[in-house]
């Protein structure tokens, strides 16, 4: 489970009748346990509780008590043997009324109503082998809220399966942005009182949910309706109540998606969560997965970390802030001329997705700019940051909006921070209409035209914030002449995994560059973009990237172009796994990497240390990341030694047909099966690990002869069906031969060595090997066929 589905199963437990005897198994599956463990606890199979409560092992120790007896039952928890014994992470004790728990390992404890118990939920995830909790704790009402606006929306889609189409999507995407803006807004005193919006929906709508779109409508209209028009609008007297927003986010239609009574309590659940305390930096790239089929099986995963955003943005120009900042002291005239730079400053994120790095990098240069004012006596001064500085590019709907969102959000609890509530309110309505966020392809959209530099005669005055055209120039920025800083985590996909149209915004990304794009990860493309926007203004652009583009044949093809065109890498931070919410973490491993024209004495390479990453500084950086002069090692399929060739293994593509484990082996032998034609089959794993494993191994002149055995014909039948299935034509031609694996490059009757193509990154060395004739090869590894053991050319070197 992730931390959303868990969210959700402590949610509905603290909503149902406690039961005392129930609740400790109840507990245990919503952190994911599974039935087989829960009827072992239950027997008494492994509950080693000494206290007549649930203990298990390397978890928790949970009891339940008599009201009033909570403390009793957690001192004596915490003094069980058994809990010693059993290494419990947790102790646990609620009469029902209240609840109160403590990681043994860290003392930090909690104590709260039983009811408002589903709050703590990331104080238990390790329960659930995820250990991200520090995150996930930081972000928990994140969590809660995009759990249940995930309820809301598949409801929704439920009982309107036409708000479900291609067609409507944007409609119910815009609906869900208009609904987060109005819990917000009725938490932070944005509406005129408290609740405004959950208790007019309590109050005016039926309790079936039968005109809920109606009332909810009549709203939207009201906040889309200036107030020197209301009069006009004939509005409802309930709904007049509401403030005129504006900035796009209630123009255009108010058609509502009709409530079922379900879904109307979901509407209610939502707004009784605290919208103070949304986070608008991890809470966009949450709730964006809500709208997003692909992405909603893993709810809550994605979560990009503060600490990860900032390996980028710290470098690319707020290390640089601070360093003036600090060098400025409370000299006046420093911090004033500090102030005005920052002002200027444009940071452009073309694959912006929810706006993560925007808000993270706005909060910033607020903090910044507060400590300027408070040294300069001038606490309370209005900000000079526009927020129309902070730009993105994303290519789905909601997401941008999110983005904008986000960022709106972002300015207003900066403005309360930094300026107080009442200024914050007085300044926050209506929205400014002015668009920052374009809806796009980035890899074909004229990055000039959405983050122009200073003296394009680019200008475009947005409709509206939320309804803007796909391929649009945008609004000029209110502040010229400053840096431009690029930044983002855009798509990594590799080579191999790239649609045609993919394919093509590469070639087009590069045209200006180099006609060479069928190896490269699609991320290339944005550095690509970069460099050609960087030839008009002064900045830098920064991306997190997968690690490939800086390993093997990508270095030439990518930074040769690159660094002929007159660019170098001002910083670069070497691998490191950049995780997510999932359960145990999972990750994928990346680099940052930064370019920039403008001539640098030094550049700042981040590498792991004794003490973690650490920086240095370097005369250069070159492509494989590594502080040495710019090395251009162009690929050759022969080598210059005259040394034997490498080949990949054979592949199957059988449909796993001509592969067998050790049983099946015994099985076709036992068929009659001659042992010529089964043969010990040698992946990464069996070849590392000295797993047993076989294949069907039959050549053209031995086919005639295989077939006749019925064992062996059953095999070839079903590679054939699985090859006529395909929907490759290379495949389907390869039905003919179903005795063969499709690609064949060895004959089986020689000696191989053998090195894999999959390890783990943790070996100090690649594991290499002889393996005998009769073994057949797989693609999972490369192999040197009728090699020597040992072949070292004259006059060179070599090392074991």
């Amino acid at each position: 489970m992730n931390a959303v589905e868990i969210e959700q199963a402590v949610s509905e437990l603290a909503e149902q009748p406690f039961d005392a005897a129930e609740f400790p198994y109840a507990f245990l599956m919503a952190f994911g346990n599974k039935e087989t463990t829960i009827k072992r606890l239950r027997t008494g199979a492994s509950n080693k509780s000494d206290l007549g409560g649930v203990l298990q092992t390397n978890n928790i120790h949970l009891a339940t008590c008599a009201p009033g007896d909570i403390a009793a039952t957690m001192t004596a928890l915490r003094d069980s043997p058994a809990t010693t014994r059993a290494k419990a992470k947790f102790i646990l004790a609620t009469d029902g009324i209240d609840l109160e728990a403590e990681d043994i390992a860290t003392g930090e404890t909690i104590a709260c109503r039983y009811t408002d118990f589903p709050d703590h939920f990331g104080f238990f995830l390790p329960l659930a082998g995820i250990s991200t909790v520090k995150q996930i704790r930081e972000s928990a009402f994140d969590i809660r809220a995009t759990s249940r606006l995930n309820r809301l929306y598949v409801e929704l889609i439920k009982d309107n399966p036409d708000w479900g189409s291609a067609e409507k999507r944007h409609d119910m995407n815009h609906f869900m942005a208009r609904l987060i803006f109005c819990f917000f807004a009725e938490d932070t005193d944005i509406f005129v009182s408290d609740n405004l919006f959950t208790a007019t929906i309590d109050q005016m709508a039926n309790r079936d949910g039968s005109n809920t779109h109606e009332v909810i409508g009549e709203i939207f209209r009201a906040m889309n309706t200036p107030i020197a028009r209301r009069a006009e609008a004939k509005l409802p007297r309930w709904a007049d109540t509401f403030p005129y927003v504006n900035g796009g986010l209630f123009s255009g239609s108010t058609d509502v998606p009709r409530f079922s009574k379900i879904a109307q309590r979901y509407l209610s659940h939502i707004g009784s969560l605290d919208w103070t305390q949304i986070n608008p930096d991890i809470f966009g790239s949450m709730i964006q997965a809500v709208a997003d089929e692909e992405e909603r099986s893993v709810l809550g995963m994605h979560y990009t970390s503060v600490p990860n955003i900032l390996k980028v943005l710290n470098p690319l120009f707020l290390d640089d802030l601070r360093a003036e900042l600090e060098a400025a002291g409370d000299n006046a005239r420093k911090l004033a001329n500090l102030r005005a730079r920052m002002a200027r400053i444009r940071v452009f994120d073309p694959a912006c997705g929810s706006g993560n790095f925007l808000v993270i990098a706005y909060k910033e240069m607020r903090a910044l700019e507060f400590e300027i004012n408070k040294r300069r006596g001038e606490p309370l001064r209005r900000t000079d940051i526009p927020l129309t500085n902070y730009r993105g590019i994303e290519l789905r709907d909601f997401s941008a909006e999110i983005a904008r969102l986000a960022l709106i959000i972002a300015e207003y609890q900066c403005d309360v921070r930094y300026r107080g509530q009442k200024e914050a309110l007085a300044e926050f309505l209506p929205l400014d209409a002015q668009n920052w966020i374009t809806c796009g392809n980035a890899l074909r959209l004229d990055w000039l035209s959405v983050c122009p530099p200073t003296g394009t005669g680019v200008k475009f005055q947005a409709d509206d914030l939320f309804m803007s055209p796909l391929d649009q120039a945008q609004i000029d920025f209110a502040n010229e002449g400053g840096e431009t800083y690029i930044c983002g985590n855009p798509p990594y996909k590799g080579s191999q995994q790239q649609s045609v149209e993919q394919k093509e915004d590469l070639d087009s990304a590069f045209k200006n560059l180099t006609t060479s794009t069928k190896i490269l990860d699609y991320v290339c493309g944005w550095f690509a973009k970069a460099a050609d926007f960087l030839r008009f203004t002064s900045g830098c652009a920064a991306f997190v990237t997968t690690n490939s583009v800086n390993q093997g044949r990508q270095v030439d093809a990518l930074w040769g172009p690159i660094f002929s065109a007159g660019y170098s890498i001002s910083f670069a931070h070497t691998s490191f796994t950049w995780s997510n919410l999932a359960s145990h973490n999972a990750g994928v491993t990346v680099s940052i990497v930064a370019i920039s024209k403008e001539p640098k004495s030094r550049a700042i390479l981040f590498s792991e240390g004794e003490k973690g990453f650490e920086a240095r500084e370097v005369a250069n950086i070159n492509g494989y990341l590594v502080a040495a002069p710019n090395i251009e090692i162009s690929p050759s399929r022969s080598s210059k030694f005259g040394l034997p060739e490498m080949l990949f293994g054979n592949m199957p593509n059988d449909g796993g047909a001509l592969l067998l484990d050790a049983d099946q082996a015994r099985t076709a032998k036992a068929e009659g099966v001659p042992e010529k034609f089964i043969r010990p089959f040698i992946g990464s794993q069996e070849f590392i690990n000295g797993i047993q494993k076989f294949c069907i191994w039959v050549t053209a002149n031995d086919y005639a002869e295989a077939r006749s055995y019925t064992w062996l014909a059953a095999r070839f039948a079903m590679v054939k069906a699985h090859r006529e299935n395909s929907n490759r034509a290379a495949t389907v031609k390869l039905a003919n031969l179903p005795y063969s694996f499709g690609e064949v490059r060895q004959s089986g009757d020689e000696d191989t060595l053998v090195m894999p193509r999959i390890t783990s990154e943790r070996r100090e060395y690649l594991p290499v090997g002889l393996v005998p004739s009769g073994a057949i090869i797989s693609s999972q590894n490369f192999a040197l066929y009728s090699a020597p053991s040992c072949h070292i050319p004259e006059g060179s070197m070599a090392s074991s």
